[in-house]
């Protein structure tokens, strides 16, 4: 038998039989449905889009001049159905190709001696009614004016003729040394008070705009509740991504369901980088601690892997709670919302890993039972990411941004029509 016969009878031997080429077909076709299967599981690529049902008296009110309620949120093709997705590119970028406004910075030294700090943003156009027209701005957790989603909002809302002024938790930038042994917590509203007004008395013919983001939303939604008074020269308040209840939410923020006990330490992690470079201010020994904190709770931080243990450690002792419970019942604004009667718009997304949909029913019931209140609720969206685009790449400017200013801008325009309505209706009253 020649060499060249017998390779080619060798090679016929070696050749995979037709039912074992089936068969590993067959896996390589299974592989691929399995991947494709993850991708759409994870992407959420099935999740259908649909308008928002609003029945309030004011979301009825208000229809006709906010688009963007009449129509559905849809957000990038490929990826924005998955809240992580949208809550990872929020945390990670903040905002696509953000601008740079230009602000003056503002400082306020408190009766405890803390230097509260916030940046003031003037208008670059006249606003629609032609009014002086404020928005106050309270931003996330550990968050300030320099942060690309506050940036890309402030110059969104400069350019449809609003002042912005932002609130810089206390703490929270880098280059600002604390003057007490006190940091921003999750409710307390002096700085923000501070900030609003420093605002009325400087500009005492402006209006205000109230903007909270997720924890920024709980400060400013107690605020306008805490006190009757501080809800005059108030328009509206704009609530957006936060939990209403810390003490409801605590136990939720353990879970590992969406992934919320990672979220919970990623957080817990960046507190504990703030408060460590801060160590000086709030546990040095020259500092006059408040009696409660004590030099363990600093080695408790360290190890500390939840928010939940660095409030019960450190941050409820700044205002001398004596238990985690208490801290988080006094303060959560979910006490203070039946107390606010301004028009008060609370957006959330039913896909926020940080927000458990069993928190979305606070908001929900009090917009049945209050004609001021409004609740959006869009399927998608993330923790304040709200992202549009086409198929991959995300808009600088996103759907929430847009919300908050045509909202704004409808609650302005609704107001105006009122004042002139009341104006005629006396002049008439006046000729009889």
């Amino acid at each position: 038998m020649s060499l060249r016969t017998h390779l080619i009878k060798m090679s016929f031997m070696l050749r995979p039989k037709p039912a074992v080429l089936f068969v590993w077909i067959r896996v390589k076709l299974a592989a691929v449905a399995a991947v494709l299967y993850v991708i759409v599981r994870c992407l959420n690529l099935k999740s259908p889009t649909h308008r928002f049902d609003l029945t309030s008296g004011l979301a009825r009110r208000l229809l006709g001049s906010c688009p963007l309620l009449t129509k559905e949120y849809i957000p990038p093709l490929i990826w924005g159905k998955s809240g992580h997705i949208q809550t990872a590119l929020y945390g990670k970028m903040g905002r696509v190709r953000s601008p740079h406004p230009y602000g003056h910075r503002k400082f306020i030294t408190m009766s405890d001696g803390a230097t509260s700090t916030f940046d003031l943003f003037e208008p670059l156009a006249e606003h629609c009614v032609g009014d002086d027209i404020t928005m106050v701005i309270c931003p996330g957790i550990a968050n300030h004016s320099e942060k690309q989603y506050i940036r890309t909002f402030v110059d969104y809302a400069q350019k449809n003729g609003y002042r912005c002024a932002v609130l810089n938790h206390l703490g929270a930038l880098p280059n600002i040394e604390l003057t007490s042994p006190r940091m921003f917590t999750y409710g307390c509203t002096w700085e923000f008070g501070a900030m609003v007004n420093y605002i009325k008395k400087t500009y005492p013919q402006t209006q205000l705009v109230v903007v909270g983001f997720s924890l920024g939303g709980n400060i400013v939604c107690k605020y306008l509740g805490e006190i009757q008074a501080n809800q005059e020269k108030v328009l509206c308040c704009v609530s957006v991504c936060q939990g209403y209840s810390a003490l409801r939410a605590q136990e939720t923020f353990m879970q590992w369901d969406q992934c919320r006990r990672f979220y919970n330490f990623l957080m817990a992690d960046n507190m504990k980088k703030i408060i460590l470079s801060h160590r000086q201010a709030l546990f040095g020994d020259h500092v006059k601690k408040p009696q409660s904190l004590e030099d363990t709770d600093l080695s408790r931080l360290y190890t500390a892997t939840s928010l939940m243990q660095i409030d019960d450690n450190v941050m409820r002792k700044f205002h001398g709670y004596s238990s985690l419970k208490e801290y988080y019942e006094e303060e959560s604004c979910m006490r203070y919302l039946h107390r606010i009667y301004v028009p008060l718009m609370l957006v959330n997304a039913a896909d926020d890993p940080l927000v458990h949909e069993s928190l979305l029913t606070i908001p929900k019931s009090l917009s049945e039972k209050r004609e001021n209140v409004m609740f959006v609720l869009p399927l998608h969206g993330g923790h304040l990411g709200f992202f549009e685009g086409s198929v991959l790449f995300p808009e600088p400017l996103t759907w929430m941004d847009k919300l908050v200013v045509e909202y704004a801008n409808a609650i302005c325009q609704w107001e105006r029509n009122k004042s002139q309505c009341s104006d005629t209706e006396q002049v008439e009253a006046d000729l009889e």
